[in-house]
């Protein structure tokens, strides 16, 4: 038997709700009808799929797994459904989904909607947030969303666009912040907030510390770049940022920017897909938008394209 989009969608509001009754209120249809639904699932796929425990429902392993797989395969569907043969950004009714980190969102993001709003205006952004998980299995990922925001040397063997450069800066706290303080000893036996540290992905200074045979205590890790300030206030931890985001902080947030005492290399920020999206008109399109918003932060310029498209 074969299924029809309407009992994917069916399928994937049932996985999330467990409740015939939610489920078909959320979807505007009868409880009969998704029952009905519900029983051609379960038939396709031989399984109950929700069993009754109690006065609730429970997914059984099987659809378990398929609720994992559920965003992965609506997401095919969408893109689908979407293609055409051309792309006019100033009619298209569309919906790009990138991957990134809060400063990316902060600093390109930002920049990146204000250029779609001016040229289309019926183009919609999703911005997912990335993770170290995301990240390792980022071409498999990468075939349900239209690109990554990452730097350079991170994935390999996949097409990507430079949208700008930016470099590694040390954040401590204000009453901490003098050039004493910040030699690669000295910081080192401070305690770190590290942002993205996990066993096989760690922002470049670290790895410039371990180079040198010094191994920092990593106090608190986030997953969050601009959160990274906040827990270094006040405090004798340090932490490392790029420069673009580090300089989002407010002055008077009681902690300042300082150099590394090692030279590193520019970090190039870079766009990144999948290379079925190639020859995607609409793909193009964005990628196009992207470098343009790429060029604006690089010559400084964005913050004047966010007070133009506010008073356009």
């Amino acid at each position: 038997m074969g299924l029809d989009l309407n009992l994917l969608v069916s399928l994937d509001v049932l996985l999330q709700e467990r409740s015939v009754t939610r489920a078909a209120r959320r979807l505007g249809l009868s409880q009969p009808t998704l029952s009905t639904a519900l029983a051609r699932l379960r038939r396709h796929y031989g399984d109950e799929l929700l069993t009754r425990v109690g006065n609730t429902y429970e997914l059984t392993p099987l659809a378990e797994r398929l609720s994992e797989q559920m965003p992965q395969a609506l997401g095919w569907v969408d893109r689908v459904l979407q293609t055409r043969p051309d792309f006019d950004p100033a009619h298209a009714e569309h919906e790009f989904t990138l991957v990134g980190t809060d400063a990316h969102v902060a600093v390109f993001g930002r920049t990146l909607a204000a250029l779609v709003g001016d040229a289309a205006p019926g183009v919609r952004l999703r911005f997912q947030h990335s993770t170290p998980q995301l990240v390792r299995h980022g071409q498999e990922h990468l075939r349900t969303v239209d690109g990554i925001l990452l730097p350079q040397g991170l994935l390999a063997e996949l097409p990507s666009l430079d949208l700008y450069e930016d470099r590694w800066v040390c954040v401590v706290s204000s009453d901490t912040a003098t050039p004493s303080q910040t030699t690669p000893e000295k910081l080192a036996a401070r305690p770190w907030v590290l942002p993205y540290h996990s066993p096989w992905l760690t922002v470049a200074p670290l790895n410039m510390l371990h180079a040198r045979g010094i191994d920092p205590r990593v106090e608190i890790t986030t997953e969050n770049f601009l959160s990274v300030p906040h827990l270094i206030a006040g405090t004798d931890r340090v932490g490392v940022l790029p420069e673009r985001a580090a300089r989002l902080t407010p002055s008077g947030s009681g902690t300042d920017v300082v150099d590394l005492p090692f030279g590193m290399g520019p970090l190039v920020e870079s766009l990144w897909w999948h290379p079925l999206h190639e020859r995607d008109p609409a793909h193009i399109w964005l990628r196009k938008i992207a470098a343009e918003a790429g060029h604006l932060i690089a010559a400084g310029a964005a913050e004047t394209a966010h007070h133009d498209s506010r008073h356009s």
